[in-house]
């Protein structure tokens, strides 16, 4: 019987020439994912959703907060959004793990997410990070269409139609 399970991959890009691996499925072990290695650090990946007029939604990502991580992680947020890091979230399926590796031969990915780092709120227990992707500024409008007869054809002019 084949299962499937959800994992993601974080790539952070602060300034373009580094960049930061994460997944959040495999604990405690590194992965290889599009040729680059993953470590495991627990986080959650929320929001994406998009809308029949096509434009995107915030997503957020949410890292644990306790006592040991709380102060680096609040140190992180700020300056990831002082410096708007670029993050790209690759929601992946894995297919059938190895029992003894606990690792997955493929990983399908589902969906790519890019977004940048927009907003940020924190608390004892988490870090949110609210990111917001480049089709956001542009607005569901573009572009603009009306319906006309030429698009649609012929139009109703009175409420009163019916169906034959």
């Amino acid at each position: 019987m084949t299962s499937f399970a959800f994992g993601h991959a974080l790539r952070i890009n602060p300034d373009g020439t580094k960049s930061f691996r994460l997944q959040n499925f495999f604990i405690g072990k590194e992965i290889t994912h599009s040729g680059s290695n993953y470590i495991f650090v627990p986080f959650g990946f929320s929001g994406v959703t998009v809308n029949r007029t096509g434009d995107g939604l915030e997503a957020t990502l949410v890292f644990p907060g306790g006592q040991l991580t709380r102060d680096l992680s609040r140190a992180w947020a700020i300056e990831a959004l002082k410096n708007n890091y670029l993050m790209e979230v690759d929601v992946l399926i894995i297919e059938d793990p190895d029992p003894e590796t606990g690792l997955a031969a493929v990983n399908t990915i589902a969906h790519r997410y890019t977004g940048q780092v927009t907003g940020g709120q924190w608390d004892n227990t988490s870090v949110n990070l609210e990111l917001s992707s480049v089709l956001d500024a542009v607005g569901t409008d573009v572009p603009r269409r009306s319906l006309t007869k030429r698009v649609v054809g012929n139009l109703p002019i009175s409420s009163n139609v019916r169906l034959q």
